[in-house]
């Protein structure tokens, strides 16, 4: 096989030993024997934070014998903030105002039963707190009725993804629909839940039938593969911020 060709399918082998992190252009990229990484694009990899950038380098270094570009979430997310964001900001945050019209936490089971309460006790807290600290007021539903939200409270949450820098939007956009929910993604970037918390709190329903009905192997893959993205997106939001001062309220 010629050097360099790589057939349809076939994962490249590692091709660089050494991973660093530098300070760049007024940020941070990230290196492979001493040259950027690049996406596929041809754009260089530079962010924000140096905790940001070192996560980044935590993945490449991670690549033994093949890289894996799949499974590069953060890598992948980065990109994404450099190179489709910055061109895409309101349609990304008319998206995630989409998915707060039908937000997860606003339906409930009908009253009386166990699951009501599970979703009662995990989902008015955080509805609570944005409506007092964000000014979203949603309206709640019961069963299949369709909840139509108020249009102040939507289009509140496009002007709150929309006043975020472009790597904070990109998560927030992340986290959307792998919750289902616009409040559990702005509760996790703005530090109120873990990311294990926040998935959590999106599988309450999930979790309730498992309980009842079993939960089968490729299930089971999945909600462990999700919640590693959970957890990628609370690291992400806290290499953002980390040394600015902020912390977890």
């Amino acid at each position: 096989m010629q050097k360099g060709f790589i057939e349809p399918g076939e994962k490249p082998r590692r091709f660089y030993k050494d991973v660093t992190v530098a300070a760049e252009n007024g940020g941070f990229t990230v290196k492979l024997d001493g040259r950027n990484v690049r996406s596929p694009k041809g754009g260089q990899l530079l962010v924000p934070t140096l905790a940001l950038a070192e996560m980044v380098a935590a993945e490449w270094d991670a690549q033994q014998p093949y890289i894996e570009i799949a499974a590069m979430h953060v890598t992948r997310l980065a990109f994404t903030a450099i190179e489709a964001v910055p061109q895409a900001r309101e349609a990304t945050a008319a998206q995630v105002a989409q998915y707060a019209a039908s937000d997860l936490l606003c339906y409930f089971s009908e009253g009386g039963n166990s699951l009501y309460e599970r979703q009662v006790a995990g989902w008015e807290p955080v509805l609570r707190r944005a409506e007092h600290e964000l000014a979203l007021v949603f309206q709640r539903a019961t069963g299949v009725i369709h909840a139509q939200q108020p249009q102040e409270t939507l289009d509140a949450v496009e002007a709150l993804a929309l006043g975020l820098d472009d790597f904070a939007l990109t998560g927030v956009a992340f986290g959307t629909p792998l919750f289902g929910s616009a409040v559990l993604a702005f509760a996790l970037q703005r530090g109120w839940l873990t990311g294990e918390e926040a998935w959590t709190l999106s599988r309450i329903d999930e979790a309730y039938q498992e309980e009842k009905w079993g939960i089968d192997e490729e299930a089971a893959e999945r909600t462990a593969r999700l919640l590693e993205e959970a957890r990628m997106l609370e690291r992400w939001f806290r290499a953002l911020v980390q040394g600015a001062g902020l912390s977890r309220a």
